[in-house]
């Protein structure tokens, strides 16, 4: 066995030392009008060797701590190779990222920017594995993406109830089905995968891409689902860029691509609610009824929840609400529990985070939960100015509203769960990133 680790370990530093991985690009062909309307970027390894495959080099990678060198290599050698092949738009470009391995900052480089300039559509290709394991990390990465002029797809979805539940927070404009759901016999998991991402997509205006067609059936099925994009065999292999890039004609029919979403505010959601609802009064006990309620329908919808609440300080955080938010934890897709003094883990299966000094939500009450189908958020501002231990205090008052408007649901949420990108960024392997700067779809 040592051996064979040796050997890989070998394999893994010659392959970082020669750049000695082959970009391939697979055609996506919109299903309306039969056109290529982009390209994948996939990687293969040195054909003789043990990292042959991606999913053996990024093992290796991970096992090694190396993942955010071998995801810079890889971004960089598809951009490199699209770039010289001539590519240009309206075509897009499809090129997976590993978000979490890299820091905050973005800043292109010169080929994506390039690629951008022909009028290729450049695509950041986030994997839904990546949901669940540092959100607000991935949400905040996806907005820099956007505020670049590229775009965000949302790969695997379906493979996981996560990526239905947190498919709203990161925005993508591409949706893409698992192979699974194109493969799979109609029943009531995939009728339940189908309803939500045609509920986002129908809101979002975003493409679903169905990956996985390899026959006439297969292409039947996506198109059922509601795809208007598909990926696979029956549309052709992936191939070198000189085999497939430049006989790429522009299509004829480009399908339409919604405008990138905007950069969510951290401000107060108590304050970004009030400017469009008006504010009622009342004293404690009325809200913590409120938010049992909101609680238990964060229950009921079990795996396609994300629940994140505001306690304004850990003293809050009772023990009668440590075991439902315990509970929650359990089944949840995701569970946020933020307040001055907040641990990172108040619970199991519960993120935490710690409010700075000065931040309006520690004058606020919030909860907010969000399904496929259901979205509600109770926000409160505490009128007693005192440093008191909040909502404990039946004769404490608030003013409050609640909503359902599913739009103002999503921001308050996505405000809250801001708050818990965490300070030091780390890889997927819990080793430090330097913060200097990132390169989020190819690096010249």
């Amino acid at each position: 066995m040592l051996d064979e680790d040796d050997d890989e370990v070998a394999a893994l530093d010659a392959l970082l030392a020669e750049r000695a991985v082959e970009p391939v690009f697979q055609p996506i062909v919109d299903l309306v009008g039969g056109d290529v309307v982009g390209v994948e970027a996939l990687i293969r390894g040195p054909v003789d060797g043990p990292l042959a495959r991606p999913d053996a080099m990024f093992a290796a990678a991970r096992r090694a701590g190396r993942v955010a060198e071998l995801d810079l290599l890889c971004r960089g050698r598809a951009v490199e190779e699209a770039y010289a092949s001539g590519m240009s738009g309206p075509l897009a470009l499809f090129v997976n990222v590993e978000p979490l391995t890299v820091a905050t900052e973005l800043v292109p480089f010169t080929a994506t920017s390039d690629l951008a300039e022909r009028g290729v559509r450049v695509v950041a290709e986030l994997t839904e594995r990546d949901l669940t394991a540092d959100p607000a990390r991935l949400f905040s990465f996806a907005d820099q993406v956007r505020a670049h002029g590229f775009h965000v797809a949302l790969d695997d979805v379906g493979a996981h109830p996560a990526s239905l539940a947190l498919m709203p927070f990161l925005r993508p404009e591409v949706v893409k089905l698992d192979l699974r759901l194109v493969h799979a016999h109609p029943g009531p998991e995939v009728a339940e995968i189908m309803s939500a991402v045609a509920a986002y997509a129908e809101h979002s205006e975003a493409l679903v891409l169905a990956e996985g067609v390899e026959t006439r059936d297969h292409l039947a099925t996506a198109r059922s689902l509601g795809a208007t994009l598909g990926q696979g065999w029956w549309f052709g292999p992936a191939e070198p860029a000189a085999a497939i890039l430049p006989g790429l004609q522009a299509p004829r029919l480009v399908p339409p691509w919604r405008r990138p979403a905007a950069r969510v505010p951290r401000g107060s959601p108590f304050a970004t609610v009030a400017r469009v609802r008006t504010p009622r009064r009342a004293t404690a006990p009325l809200l913590l009824s409120v938010s049992h309620f909101l609680e238990r329908q964060a229950a009921e919808l079990g795996e396609l929840a994300v629940v994140v609440a505001a306690f304004q300080r850990a003293s809050s955080f009772t023990p009668g609400a440590r075991r439902r938010y315990r509970d929650l934890g359990r089944s949840a897709a995701f569970v946020g529990a933020i307040g001055a003094g907040m641990p990172a883990e108040p619970e199991p299966g519960v993120r935490g985070a710690d409010l700075a000094p000065g931040d309006p939500v520690l004058r606020e009450w919030d909860v907010a939960v969000v399904g496929p189908h259901f979205a509600a958020a109770l926000v409160a501002r505490d009128l007693d100015d005192a440093d008191g231990p909040g909502g404990v205090d039946p004769d404490r008052a608030f003013d409050y509203v609640l909503t359902h408007d599913r739009p103002l649901v999503l921001d308050v949420a996505r405000s809250l769960l801001a708050r818990t990108v965490p300070s030091t960024a780390t890889d997927t392997v819990g080793s430090p990133v330097s913060p200097v700067r990132v390169v989020s779809v190819g690096d010249g």
